[in-house]
Formats: structure tokens, C-alpha cells, sequence
């Protein structure tokens, strides 16, 4: 082996892998965001525990996870429009500040001992509010932080990827602490750990984006974002397809206490482990897509992937193994991680910029609006016919959907060329393809 080309594969692939990170604010971003997200992870798992904890009821799990992001479904669609007309970089000021004061309210009140479920619910309830908002303008700033357009895929990747090394580290030592000092520790540190993610965003230089001319009328603005985004076949396949899995694949994580505690005999320590499984394979899922230099393929890569989920959950609902549970988590995770950002990627490439913010309001419905449905569908089930049987039947579904959505991908694949010869993702013009096709890009209202 030629030690040389060893380091020099390496220093090149790294290279490509940290593209957009030589964007300053980019990089402020996501090393704030690095740190407030293990925090976040954290409160996710403590306060799972938590709910699993005071009640014993799968169903309220469920019940938490629902009130936690219905709110993106109901509001999205307003927000989206706000993120349009609005500063992006005020609103996530604003949002990121909301959530710290949220997290703060619930270690007060877990840590005095006045912490009760309804509690629990309204708190949950206002962070799906905050999130409403935040999401759709998070994402549609990334391309405003990335000084190259050509980096906004490698942006996003980069983006899942610092999710799930925090999904990685948050989840185990929420573990160690829960089991230790406590849940009110985890929420604690979870609000400080925003003031990292705040800093970052006032420390950046904005610049000054050109206006576009936006009706009066929200509602007129709603109709428009809806029309071009389930107006354009391929806009609208990835929505759907995101939504069938957020709806019945995602959830599976409000069952993961259930997997823990009853079949695999663990406690709090155990359940992080199995969320950092997850989170191990999303990070290789991120770095995998960050490695690519191209969005070309993505609709492939996507399909394979939800599959590869959707077995992984088959899998999972079997095993009764705590290695072989472990190896599950983190190939399901890794099929996820590539699910969620190639849509993104797709969606962000192939969108114009004056509708961007309303577009990623309906990947927001789609990817957490969803889930809140799915979650307290599963919890329901669970109940009726155990975590495992619903596992089984979500996986399945997941694999249906991936069969549709292929026997659809050269249709959208046709579809989609047009705009990638027009923005010069793909350079060369094959014979009888016309760039500026009416019948082939996103309709005007």
C-alpha cells in the first residue's frame, strides 16, 4: 500500500467532504449548530424517558411526540410565506432564543419535582410552534450562507451529518446522566448549549438579499407556493414520498424506550445507545452524500435507500439480540439520514429562490408534520399489537413506497434534466433536449 496516495486520497476527499465550510457564515453555523444539537438530542431521549417513566404508556409517548410537531403541519404553510417575506437570519434569532427559554421552563420544573405529564404536553406543544417557524427558514438560509452556489448540496449534507454526530454524542451521555443525577440535568444543559448556536448567528455577516414583490394577500402567497410546489411532478413525488415515510417509518424512535426497557432488559443507558446506533450510521449516511460532488444520481441513491430503512426496521421488530438490535439501528440510520437530505438536496436544487422559503415549508409538513400523525398512530398501535408488530407493518409500508416512487423515477428523472442544463449542473446538452422548455420547468402561477 502507497502510504502517499493513501494521505493524498485522503486530503482531497476531505477536501471535498468541508467545501462549504470555507463560507464564513457557514461555518460559524454549523459550529454553533454542532453544540446546541447535542443538546437537543440530549432532551430528546431524557425526555422520553421521562414521559415512559412517570406514565408506563407507549400511547403517551406517542401522545408527547405528537403535540411536539403537529404544530409544523397546521403552520407550516403561513411560515412559509413569512420566511419569504421575512429577514431569514432574524427569525432564526428569534426561534433559537424561544427554544432555550423552553428548555429552561422544563429543567426548572423537572429538577424542583413539579413535573407532570399535561406539563409535559404544553411545553412540547410551544417548541412545535417555535419549530414551525424555524425549520422552514433554517433550511432555506442555508443557501444564503454558502458563498458558492455550487457548495449548497455539499451544505446540506455537511448539515445532516453535524445532526447525527450530535445525535451520536447527545443520546449517550443523556443515558449516563438520566441514569446518574437525572433528567432536569439534560434539559438544563440543552438550554445552555443554544447560547453557542445564538452567538454564531449574531457573530455573521449578512448580506443584503434582493426583494421580491410578494401579494398582501397570505393566503394569495399560500395558493402560489402550493400550486409550484405540487404543480411540478417532481417537486411533488419527493414530497409525497418524504411524507409516507416521515408518516409511517420515523416514528419508530417514540418506541425505542419500549425496545429497551421491556424487550431488550435495558434502562436509560441502553436507549441511548440504540439512538446513537442511529445516529452512527446518519453520520456515515451525511459524510456518503458530502463526498459526492454532484447532485446527479440523487433520485437513485434515494430509492436504495428508503429500502435499505425499511428493512432495517423488519429487521429491528425481530431481534432480540442487543448486537444485532445495535447493527440494525445503525443501518436504518444511515437509510434515514440519505432519505432526508437527498430529498432536501433535490428540492433545494431544482426550486426557485423566491419561492424557496414556501417549499421548504411543505418539505417542513412533510418531513416533521407528518410524524406527529405517525407517532401517535404507532403508539396506538403498540398498544393494540405490541412495538414489535408495528415495526414489522411500518417497515413493510416503507418498502412499498420505495417500490412506487422507482417504478416513477425516469419519469421524474426526464422531468428534472431541463433544470439542471438551465442552472449548468449538467453542462452538456443532449440531442433533442431543449433548455428552455415551457412544459418542462416549475409552472407559474
Amino acid at each position: 500500500m502507497d502510504v502517499r496516495k493513501f494521505i493524498s486520497g485522503f486530503k482531497n476527499n476531505f477536501k471535498v467532504i468541508s467545501q462549504s465550510l470555507k463560507s464564513r457564515n457557514y461555518r460559524l453555523f454549523f459550529i454553533g449548530q454542532s453544540v446546541s444539537l447535542v443538546g437537543t438530542w440530549m432532551q430528546v431521549i431524557a425526555l422520553s424517558w421521562l414521559v415512559y417513566d412517570l406514565t408506563d404508556s407507549a400511547l403517551l409517548l406517542g401522545l408527547v411526540g405528537f403535540f411536539s410537531q403537529v404544530p409544523s403541519f397546521f403552520i407550516a404553510p403561513f411560515s412559509g410565506v413569512f420566511v419569504d417575506r421575512w429577514n431569514r437570519h432574524r427569525i432564526l434569532v428569534a426561534t433559537q432564543s424561544l427554544s432555550m427559554i423552553q428548555a429552561f421552563i422544563l429543567a426548572f420544573l423537572t429538577l424542583t419535582g413539579r413535573i407532570t405529564i399535561w406539563q409535559i404536553i404544553l411545553l412540547s406543544l410551544s417548541l412545535g410552534f417555535i419549530n414551525a417557524f424555524d425549520m422552514p427558514a433554517r433550511q432555506a438560509f442555508v443557501i444564503e450562507m454558502v458563498e458558492k452556489r455550487s457548495d449548497l448540496a455539499n451544505a446540506i449534507a455537511l448539515n445532516s451529518s453535524m445532526v447525527n454526530s450530535a445525535r451520536l454524542v447527545g443520546p449517550a451521555i443523556a443515558g449516563i446522566l438520566v441514569a446518574a443525577v437525572g433528567e432536569g440535568f439534560c434539559f438544563l444543559i440543552n438550554g445552555v448549549t443554544f447560547m453557542s448556536v445564538i452567538f454564531s448567528l449574531l457573530a455573521m455577516k449578512i448580506k443584503k438579499k434582493p426583494e421580491h414583490r410578494h401579494s398582501k394577500n397570505i393566503f394569495h402567497d399560500i395558493k402560489e407556493g402550493f400550486r409550484y410546489s405540487f404543480g411540478f411532478i417532481p417537486i411533488r413525488s419527493i414530497l409525497l414520498f418524504l411524507g409516507l415515510v416521515s408518516f409511517i417509518g420515523m416514528p419508530y424512535t417514540i418506541l425505542m424506550p419500549v425496545f429497551a426497557r421491556d424487550l431488550l432488559h435495558g434502562g436509560p443507558n441502553l436507549l441511548g445507545f440504540l439512538m446513537s446506533a442511529g445516529g452512527i450510521g446518519a453520520l456515515l449516511g451525511g459524510i456518503y452524500l458530502a463526498s459526492r460532488k454532484t447532485v446527479r444520481g440523487l433520485g437513485r441513491i434515494l430509492a436504495a435507500a428508503t429500502g435499505i430503512f425499511g428493512v432495517s426496521l423488519i429487521l429491528f421488530s425481530t431481534s432480540r439480540n442487543l448486537w444485532f438490535s445495535l447493527f440494525m439501528m445503525l443501518i436504518g440510520g444511515f437509510g434515514m439520514l440519505i432519505h432526508i437530505a437527498a430529498s432536501n438536496t433535490i428540492l433545494q436544487t431544482i426550486t426557485e429562490d423566491d419561492k424557496r422559503g414556501r417549499v421548504m415549508s411543505f418539505f417542513t409538513m412533510a418531513f416533521m408534520g407528518m410524524t406527529p400523525f405517525g407517532n401517535l398512530l404507532e403508539g396506538a398501535l403498540a398498544n393494540w399489537i405490541g412495538a414489535p408488530n408495528t415495526l414489522l407493518i411500518s417497515g413493510g409500508i416503507c418498502i412499498l413506497g420505495t417500490i412506487i416512487f422507482s417504478i416513477k423515477l425516469p419519469a421524474i428523472r426526464k422531468i428534472v434534466r431541463p433544470v439542471y442544463i438551465k442552472k449548468g449542473i449538467i453542462s452538456e446538452i443532449a440531442r433533442g433536449v431543449q433548455v428552455a422548455s415551457d412544459a418542462e420547468i416549475p409552472p407559474k402561477p
